[in-house]
């Protein structure tokens, strides 16, 4: 700290080095260190510079044959048909580590399969034989070793054909007995968001650094106590989220707290530590001197370092010894704590404290000890978690781009950053072929929306448009897009694919128009392109002109159509949605949105519970995967929850109003403002005819003198 290599004060929170190492410790410390992942193989290349080629390696993995995998392979192997082997593979149920034999005990088919042919008899008694051996080799994620002699002289190495580097014989068990040091390189994308944001908002004039930082800004505890935390680092669950607006956070401290005890175990201890804070419960210590060591934390052991610090203060450890304690009780080392509780009822009573305390005080470490979080770990993540909460509230626009074009790559992602804009008021620029880059960018006090992130378009093709455009200027209008194209770059389905999304929009062009001539654009691209690389100009010389492109006449997209070709394109709606005509009639309803309704069951029940449910249920069959949106928000919930909460969901319907969904649109008050609806003007687009229509099964369909009108796409 006192070299600025990291950014908390250990004295003032209380992070002990002991923890990390000590004189007494016996086993190698864990080296777990997160590096922007823009700028992880710099690090590495530091390292291999810094103590030598020859002493730096990674760690090698053994990949080896589980269920499925030894099936696919000796099936392989025996020249089966690829489908035959396929089906008796997902036959083996989804469970983490199960084996041939408990398969076969659970799924019949496979012992019926065996019975009827011997061939797959014959397949499986080879499969048994061979499970559990090694299949091949890799190398360690994140893993690396540094010794201080030429590292063939402590282990064999081996070399991966993939990696620069050598890669240790022995695996991440083996290589600290033989004398290494581990060290985890760890790209972690947070901080490269981070770093984004801070060079969005110095592109905006501004600065930021966090160095020095007091960690007491208003506006992020704010935004901390609404729980407003999509984005913000280890605190965006929807737990976390109802956590935090209970706890309301008003220090740093409290952070760690939450970082540390949101996991399975301590999460029983939330709600004392949020009633203890705000005096509805009384702190309660077993003797005077815990009073300093836990009054941080509201009387609540949390971390690991306060364990090691009672021991010290009660019984007379040294920070040493105490740590062994920590250890023994962390991993519950019978012999060891036996061992150890004489001694600290006996250095606890010479320090004047009750043997039947201090007997009471020992158990109750062995129990917060077994979940206790190391607060050097908790603190570090939480520093993460302030600075992302303050970029938040303080340069919104700057972080939401920089997390959405590191998540660029994932849709749902992104869709979920999106809403979250929206909800902060933010403006979603739509895609422009002379505005949008590869990324997002903040833009006239919205976002800016990248190109590399729309479907079917490559990063490759996109850095060449920006790099034409900011070496020549603009695009005109699509003659000029055309005449400046690399057609290596792009193809139809990339040219339709920005025409739906809008990226033409600026050029004053129908969407229809630019994606139904996506074909001609194409077309004139390879013979401007021919005639630049060989020299050719105009016949009077001059700048190159640009000769006009005719275009077929296309009927403009009705409203519902165009954000239904914008939603392929992008992934979802960003210009409209298909219910945004029918807000009025939501609002004189009532209408609740479905985002609302799932967050009210989420409450009740309790997002523990329905975790369970679904890693149970993932674990006997494959989820399929239910798509249910509304005006705010889209929710995915498989069928391991959607079975589960089916009879649950239909009471929920009769005791809810205004849910806006498959029952509430069966209402008769529902019928009759529809039909007011569909009688009325209609807006361009609407797919409702302005004719006296009759009710047919809706929202499927309206019928009118025996035929059918298109449904709208809402429905």
């Amino acid at each position: 700290w006192v070299l600025t290599i990291t950014d908390l004060d250990p004295l003032r929170f209380g992070l002990l080095f002991e923890r990390f190492l000590n004189p007494e410790r016996v086993s190698m410390p864990d080296f777990d260190i997160d590096f922007c992942q823009d700028r992880r193989e710099e690090v590495i290349g530091y390292v291999q510079g810094k103590y030598g080629f020859d002493r730096v390696a990674q760690i090698i993995t053994f990949g080896k044959l589980q269920a499925k995998a030894v099936i696919r392979d000796v099936g392989r192997v025996l020249q089966m048909p690829y489908g035959q082997v396929d089906r008796l593979s997902k036959l083996i149920p989804n469970t983490i580590g199960i084996s041939l034999e408990e398969a076969m005990k659970e799924e019949p088919k496979i012992e019926q399969q065996a019975n009827d042919d011997p061939v797959v008899k014959n397949l499986l008694s080879i499969a048994r034989r061979l499970e559990g051996l090694y299949r091949h080799a890799s190398t360690h994620a994140a893993g690396v070793v540094i010794g201080d002699r030429p590292l063939d002289d402590l282990v064999p190495l081996y070399r991966d054909p993939r990696s620069d580097l050598p890669v240790t014989q022995f695996n991440m068990k083996w290589v600290e007995p033989a004398g290494l040091v581990k060290f985890d390189f760890l790209g972690l994308k947070t901080l490269t968001v981070i770093q984004k944001a801070l060079e969005f908002i110095e592109r905006g004039g501004g600065h930021l650094s966090f160095v020095g930082d007091k960690l007491k800004d208003p506006a992020t505890y704010e935004l901390l106590a609404r729980g407003d935390t999509i984005g913000v680092f280890q605190l965006e669950s929807t737990g976390m989220r109802e956590s935090l607006k209970a706890l309301k956070p008003d220090r740093f401290e409290d952070i760690i707290a939450m970082v540390s005890l949101y996991r399975p175990g301590p999460m029983d201890n939330i709600p004392t530590y949020i009633n203890r804070k705000f005096g509805r419960e009384d702190c309660q210590y077993l003797d005077d001197k815990l009073i300093p060591i836990l009054e941080e934390t509201n009387g609540v052991i949390i971390y690991q370092e306060q364990v090691m610090r009672i021991a010290q203060e009660l019984a007379g450890y040294s920070l040493g010894e105490a740590d062994l304690l920590r250890r023994a009780m962390g991993k519950k080392i019978a012999a060891e704590m036996d061992k150890q509780r004489p001694h600290f009822i006996e250095g606890a009573s010479e320090r004047g404290v009750n043997k039947k305390i201090a007997n009471t005080i020992f158990d109750l470490l062995a129990k917060f000890a077994s979940y206790g979080f190391n607060k050097s770990h908790a603190a570090a993540y939480a520093l993460l978690a302030y600075q992302t909460a303050y970029l938040k509230a303080n340069h919104p626009v700057e972080f939401m781009a920089a997390i959405m074009t590191l998540d660029q790559g994932n849709t749902d992602k992104v869709k979920l950053f999106f809403e979250e804009t929206r909800v902060m008021g933010l403006d979603m620029l739509p895609p422009s072929i002379n505005r949008s880059v590869h990324e997002f960018t903040p833009e006239e006090g919205g976002i800016r929306y990248s190109l590399a992130a729309l479907k079917n378009v490559g990063g490759q093709g996109v850095e060449e448009m920006v790099r034409e455009r900011d070496e020549n200027g603009p695009y005109k209008d699509v003659a000029d897009f055309a005449h400046r194209l690399d057609p290596r770059l792009f193809n139809k389905r990339t040219l339709e694919t920005l025409a739906s999304a809008g990226a033409f929009d600026e050029l004053g062009l129908e969407r229809a128009c630019a994606h139904d001539n996506a074909d001609l654009v194409l077309a004139r691209a390879p013979s401007t392109r021919r005639e630049r690389s060989s020299g050719q100009t105009s016949l009077f010389g001059g700048e190159d002109v640009v000769p006009e492109l005719e275009l077929r006449e296309v009927a403009p997209w009705v409203s519902a159509f165009l954000l239904e070709k914008e939603q392929a394109a992008v992934g979802f709606y960003l210009s409209g949605h298909p219910l945004d005509e029918y807000q009025p009639m939501l609002r004189e309803l009532k209408a609740e949105t479905y985002s609302n309704f799932i967050r009210r069951v989420e409450a009740a029940r309790g997002e523990r519970q329905l975790e369970q449910e679904k890693k149970q249920k993932q674990a006997e069959e494959k989820p399929k995967v239910l798509s249910l949106e509304d005006h705010v928000r889209q929710t995915k919930a498989d069928n391991a929850v959607a079975e589960k909460r089916k009879d649950n969901w239909r009471r929920e319907k009769k005791r809810d109003k205004g849910i806006f969904g498959l029952w509430r649109a069966w209402s008769p008050t529902f019928r009759s403002a529809v039909r007011k609806r569909a009688t009325s003007s209609p807006s361009p687009g609407s797919p409702i005819r302005r004719r006296s229509l009759k009710w047919c099964c809706f929202p499927t369909r309206w019928r009118r003198k025996g035929t059918f009108c298109k449904p709208a796409p809402w429905c």
